[in-house]
């Protein structure tokens, strides 16, 4: 099936930067919406989605200059690791803010172009997002939430749009940057390469019309993070 135009938040690095690749290889138009510039050559706008109604506002923009988009794939996340009475209620809010609320912020604004054209929603959450570990409440919270968010959605829109809720173990990226050493996988931790997972967000965004792949589960073979 062919892919469209695809809006990838977090494209700029990680998960997100291997979206826009896969996407671009299978001959869609990657959209990427990010914080940072990329220079990708590929159309951007920059906005942080601890800013919903910024967010809001960047996707229509963009919508507009591209002329609608067929898909949305929700890479962008963000942790806050420690104790839960150790982390800052700023640095707590922003993860939640960022990783549950920008992803429901930016659904929102492409809906209309989503419903208007029958396209899909991938959103990215993770194996935290079904179990739960010490040092992780902020992460675990928004992406639970961001699990509940997927299958509400996908009911809600069934028959309009597409709904998948990716369900990703650790990954080779900069996501565990400028964390303590104690919150970081150690040397021998299996992790999944991002353009391997990518290929799987392909998977969803190319089934045939009245196909739905609801929920896929991504981890390494040999890693603990699932169940």
């Amino acid at each position: 099936m062919p892919l469209g135009t695809v809006l990838v938040t977090g494209g700029a690095s990680g998960l997100g930067a291997a979206v826009v690749d896969a996407v671009a290889r299978e001959g869609g138009r990657p959209v990427i919406l990010d914080r940072f510039p990329t220079g990708s050559g590929h159309d951007e706008v920059c906005v942080d989605l601890v800013d919903a109604r910024a967010a809001e506002e960047a996707v229509r923009e963009v919508s507009q200059r591209v002329g609608g988009l067929d898909a949305v794939v929700t890479c962008a996340g963000t942790d806050s690791c420690g104790q839960f009475g150790d982390v800052g209620g700023e640095d707590w809010d922003r993860v939640v803010k960022v990783n549950l609320l920008g992803t429901a912020a930016v659904v929102r604004a492409a809906l209309p172009d989503l419903e208007a054209r029958h396209g899909r929603v991938v959103t990215v959450a993770s194996t935290l997002g079904l179990r739960v570990l010490s040092d992780a409440t902020a992460y675990c919270a928004s992406k639970f939430g961001v699990i509940g968010f997927s299958r509400a959605l996908a009911v809600e829109t069934q028959g309009r749009i597409g709904v998948t809720t990716l369900v990703p173990g650790g990954m080779h990226t900069a996501f565990f940057d400028g964390r303590d050493e104690q919150y970081k996988p150690g040397p021998d931790a299996k992790l999944n390469q991002p353009q391997d997972v990518a290929r799987a967000v392909i998977f969803a965004l190319q089934q045939p019309p009245g196909c739905e792949v609801r929920e896929l589960v991504i981890t390494p073979s040999v890693e603990g993070s699932w169940p």
